[in-house]
């Protein structure tokens, strides 16, 4: 009796440490959001507005009773709202796209991939957290775009994708996603830029010639560590010869 009263508390806590875990988890960019605001392709003044206009979301949320029985979550980009999760009804589902409206009446548009059934489980939120760090530390090894530039929910196994990119970083985005385990669909909701920003180009180039010009001085400092060595092998050699 003892034993299995010790395994059920195990479980109790593990089930509470990981409820505790996941909300602070699920719908976060765990990996891109620490990234600084100087290589996102918005500007400053947008990234601070969809960071504010994500907070306000969820924290009506939370405080209205209306929505007790929903599961939402929220992605923002370029005052562009992705809302996923489940609700009860289509009142409901109306009801959550109407506040959106209310609460950001300048957002450009929603994208509405709200489900009407009962809200997901505990288990199934944790994959869905860990998907979306999966295809983010999936995004670190690849050189097509720059991982911040590409912003990730997981809502059901479905991962949305949202940023602003070319048609062949969105490409390879979809494709790395896909192959994250776990996944069911990749849905791409990006802004297709036609070509990569002049200035990132500028900035690539000037990061490209600080590196060979270090290289550079780093072989000519190892060129003269030599010389030197072959300089006083010849001084030793001629003190020992007298």
């Amino acid at each position: 009796m003892k034993t299995r009263a010790l395994i059920l508390i195990s479980i109790f806590t593990g089930y509470i440490l990981l409820s505790s875990c996941v909300p602070a988890i699920q719908g976060a960019s765990t990996v891109s959001s620490i990234a600084s605001i100087s290589i996102d392709r918005r500007t400053a003044g947008v990234v601070l507005d969809d960071k504010t206009l994500h907070l306000k979301l969820i924290t009506s949320g939370a405080e209205d009773a209306q929505l007790e029985d929903s599961h939402i979550n929220y992605m923002i980009y370029d005052k562009s709202v992705l809302v996923a999760g489940e609700v009860p009804s289509k009142e409901i589902q109306s009801y959550v796209l109407g506040k959106i409206q209310i609460l950001a009446p300048n957002i450009k548009q929603i994208y509405n991939e709200t489900t009407i059934g009962p809200t997901s489980g505990i288990v199934s939120r944790a994959k869905d957290s860990a998907i979306t760090l999966q295809v983010e530390v999936l995004f670190q090894d690849q050189e097509v775009f720059h991982p911040t530039h590409v912003r990730v929910m997981t809502e059901n196994q479905n991962v949305y994708l949202m940023g602003a990119v070319t048609d062949r970083e969105g490409s390879m985005a979809a494709k790395i996603a896909a192959n994250a385990r776990g996944v069911k669909r990749v849905v791409k909701m990006f802004d297709y830029l036609a070509a990569i920003p002049d200035s990132e180009i500028e900035k690539a180039k000037a990061k490209e010639k600080n590196e060979q010009d270090k290289a550079a001085l780093e072989q000519l400092s190892a060129d003269l560590e030599a010389e030197k060595l072959i300089i006083q092998q010849k001084i030793d050699e001629l003190n020992s010869a007298n």
